[in-house]
């Protein structure tokens, strides 16, 4: 999986780019120095969560776009592996799991599940994509042939449009879940 670093350094380049603006344009409206922007471009430097505000005003996208995997295979995302951006004013930090895409639908699902028989799920509409983050527990979930082991605090996307599982291996566990339909 992509680093946080990397995936600012290739976003901020490309968003700056796409709308045709110099390094120094951008820090200035940003409010940053040139040598910030340029670290940053270059996936050096240690950004915060004002910083990255900036820069996505500046340039006309959300905070979510300088961060967000944008990724189409399956994303897993582990609990002890979560990259997240710190405040420079507060003991405070943000962790971007997926960003909503514009014009997407989204519902949000408390699951409740106990080791038994697995909950199979036919294909959804097409475009559907579901992200769970099992908060208690462990199980087996994902698309059907190649479902992925969760533990607490684990979050996992995948197409929702393909044949999927949501197999609980342990009494007592929840998942939040989140069906976006594009």
């Amino acid at each position: 999986m992509e680093d946080l670093g990397t995936r600012i350094a290739r976003t901020l380049r490309r968003e700056r780019e796409a709308i045709g603006m110099s390094v120094s344009e951008l820090a200035r409206q940003a409010g940053v120095s040139k040598a910030t922007v340029s670290q940053l471009e270059n996936g050096a430097g240690n950004p915060s969560v004002e910083t990255l505000w900036a820069l996505g005003v500046a340039l006309g996208v959300p905070f979510a776009v300088l961060v967000d995997q944008q990724a189409n295979a399956p994303t897993l995302i582990r609990a002890d592996d979560l990259a997240s951006v710190p405040s420079a004013a507060a003991s405070y930090s943000a962790s971007l799991l997926s960003a909503s895409p514009p014009g997407a639908r989204r519902d949000i699902y408390l699951i409740r599940a106990e080791p038994g028989e697995p909950r199979r799920s036919d294909p959804h509409h097409s475009g559907t994509t579901e992200h769970v983050i099992l908060t208690s527990g462990q199980a087996q979930i994902g698309p059907a042939d190649a479902p992925v082991l969760l533990n607490p605090g684990d979050y996992l996307t995948y197409a929702g449009d393909i044949p999927h599982v949501f197999d609980a291996l342990v009494p007592g566990t929840s998942a939040v879940l989140i069906s976006e339909l594009r």
